[in-house]
């Protein structure tokens, strides 16, 4: 007979994350992380290198978000009724196939600017597909109650891939840009093929077909799904302001994609490495707090408070930290990783555990187009801004309009958005 005592051991179980789907993801993502942060950072280098201009480093970097603007919204309405995972690694082996092919022709010498602003486009646009793809079926992948863990764990080795930008500048130095894609090709090739072997079960395309009994209403149906992830926003207020506060930050965050590195390369002797010293802090600080949120989990009673915190100590750090010494800027860019990790996962955790599966790729996809708009605006008003401005001021300027944002939207929703920070996964 069932006691009482074993009603709260079954309770207090927590099922296993290391699943071995969520294994085969993880090693998968991390195996394309390492050879995209090689060849992605020294792509940079060579857009500056070349064009020697603030503004152009600008335009590359608007190439690579602007299909990010439309695409997640149709794709996401698209992913809802068919297989995510076929998309992910089918994409994975497009990537693989690009990566290569340009790296043909940086060997042979054919490189120009516009046929590298149209590979950008490209990239971007199987990026944004593949985002909306992964961040819909990675929740698939864990079991219950691990949702914080979960996502501590991807922000953690998201963070740890990054130690290959200084590995990239020194092999850009050395041996060029054509044979960091070729192994950047090889690493997306090998990730499409462990993610091939993922066996989750993706019931939720058979929910949709319920209600999709004829192809006339299946076809009507997708159009209507592309208005529905902002209806849905709409009619979530709690949803609705946690994109809005993030469509400003990234508006910032295209600001400050720009504004950085040029700032960097021009005010200091080898200023990729000054770059890669201060900002290796960050990163830093987000790998040690994401493993501080593997460990520990954040009381549920808390995480609302929390994140609005840190809203506000990164947008102030990020903001002024270019006024200081380089190890003033080490100490406020180790702060700005951890609150940047551990913004990243009570959004994520919170509002992927609170959406239902069905929705998640129409979500996910209004949630992006927000803040891939928010990107463009920011990269652009910062390309154009530093002709006029010193890019501190560019930047200050950007990170008090999201400290700002946050007060209003994360601030102002306490109601609805707590109701979603705070809740049990």
């Amino acid at each position: 007979m069932r006691t009482a005592s074993d009603s709260r051991i079954k309770q207090n179980t927590t099922a296993p994350l290391w699943t071995r789907d969520f294994t085969i993801i993880t090693i998968g993502s991390v195996v394309s992380m390492l050879g995209n942060s090689m060849s992605g950072f020294a792509m940079s280098l060579m857009v500056l290198d070349v064009s020697k201009s603030t503004l152009l480093y600008a335009i590359y970097i608007m190439m690579f978000t602007l299909p990010q603007l439309i695409v997640p919204v149709i794709s996401g309405a698209v992913l809802d009724r068919f297989s995510r995972k076929r998309t992910i690694y089918t994409l994975d082996f497009i990537s693989a196939l690009l990566y290569v092919l340009m790296g043909f022709i940086l060997i042979t010498g054919r490189f120009s600017f516009p046929l590298f602003a149209v590979y950008c486009f490209l990239l971007g646009s199987i990026q944004s597909i593949y985002m909306v793809a992964y961040e819909s079926f990675y929740p698939l992948l864990i079991s219950e109650g691990n949702y914080q863990k979960a996502y501590s764990i991807a922000s953690v080795l998201e963070t740890l891939s990054a130690v290959m930008v200084p590995v990239s500048t020194f092999l850009y130095r050395r041996i060029g840009l054509g044979p960091l894609l070729f192994a950047n090709g090889a690493c997306f090739f090998i990730a499409a093929v462990m993610e091939t072997r993922i066996g989750a079960e993706e019931k939720y395309i058979e929910k949709q077909k319920e209600t999709e009994r004829d192809d006339h209403r299946r076809v009507r149906q997708v159009l209507d799904d592309l208005k529905e992830g902002f209806t849905y926003l709409s009619l979530e207020k709690g949803l609705l302001a946690v994109a809005a506060y993030f469509a400003f930050s990234a508006i910032c965050g295209g600001v400050s994609n720009v504004i950085t590195l040029p700032y960097f390369k021009g005010h200091f002797n080898n200023g990729e490495y000054i770059y890669m010293l201060v900002w290796g802090c960050a990163l830093a600080g987000r790998a040690i707090g994401g493993l501080i949120h593997y460990r520990i989990k954040i009381p549920a009673g808390s995480r609302y408070r929390t994140a609005l915190t840190v809203y506000v100590v990164i947008g102030l750090c990020e903001g002024f930290y270019l006024f200081f010494n380089i190890p003033v800027m080490m100490i406020l860019c180790f702060v700005i990783g951890i609150g940047g990790v551990t913004s990243y996962t009570i959004r994520i955790s919170a509002t992927q555990s609170y959406v239902p599966d069905e929705k998640k790729g129409r979500f996910n996809g209004a949630f992006n187009m927000l803040s891939t708009a928010g990107a463009l605006v920011g990269e652009a008003a910062a390309g154009g801004l530093a002709l006029v401005m010193p890019e501190r001021i560019v930047l200050m300027s950007s990170m008090l309009l999201c400290t700002l944002a946050a007060f209003v939207f994360i601030g102002g929703g306490k109601k609805e958005v707590s109701a979603i920070y705070n809740r049990s996964e």
